[in-house]
């Protein structure tokens, strides 16, 4: 792969932003479905968004049971169906969604780690699960978006699994996203520093 390619902006080190590698299997997709540049740098930022959010959920609510892996993968590919609808890319649209589920299921990814493609807008939805709801919330607060149903639906797990008081895990989660989102306009540059289409 050359310089730049899926797999460099995949792994590489980044020092601004600084951004965890993506999981070996997500890069490995983007890859094989030749994702363009700009969205395996959306998706890197994501990830890191969402490693952020699992550590601080780890270290702030441990009696809150769930898959840490499902939410990075999620993160990781959660977007992979812009690969095949690229205008999404810069533009709106929801095809993506479930098509991304299809594409990650034809590469045989399970049905539990390829549903964050389909759900990752869908946080209303029934059976929607905290994993799902974790997935969608880096999606917004790695460009410092803030959707406060959103927020509630976490916050409303956060206090079932400890029995803390919703307006008290507002208030921790709030400092939490707000920190998180100081970081929103390196993210976004670091995005728009890869083009969208592949040259």
């Amino acid at each position: 792969m050359t310089a730049g390619g899926t797999a460099s902006i995949a792994t590489d080190d980044t020092t601004d932003p600084p951004l965890r590698p993506l999981p070996a299997r997500a890069a490995l997709l983007l890859e094989q479905v030749d994702a363009p540049p700009r969205l395996v740098a959306h998706l890197r930022a994501v990830h890191d968004v969402a490693a952020q959010l699992v550590e601080w959920v780890r270290r702030h609510c441990p009696q809150l049971e769930f898959d840490a892996e499902a939410v990075l993968f999620g993160a990781a590919t959660h977007d992979i169906g812009k690969a095949l609808h690229p205008a999404e890319l810069s533009g709106p649209g929801a095809r993506h969604e479930p098509d991304g589920r299809q594409l990650l299921l034809a590469h045989r990814v399970p049905a539990h780690l390829a549903r964050f493609a389909g759900t990752h807008a869908s946080w209303t939805a029934p059976g929607i699960a905290v994993e799902d709801l974790l997935v969608s919330l880096a999606d917004k607060i790695w460009k410092n978006k803030r959707v406060s149903e959103l927020e509630d639906l976490v916050v409303a797990r956060l206090a079932g699994a400890d029995g803390r008081q919703p307006w008290e895990w507002f208030m921790e989660l709030d400092e939490a996203l707000t920190a998180v989102g100081e970081g929103a306009d390196r993210r976004l540059a670091y995005q728009m520093s890869h083009p969208l289409t592949r040259r």
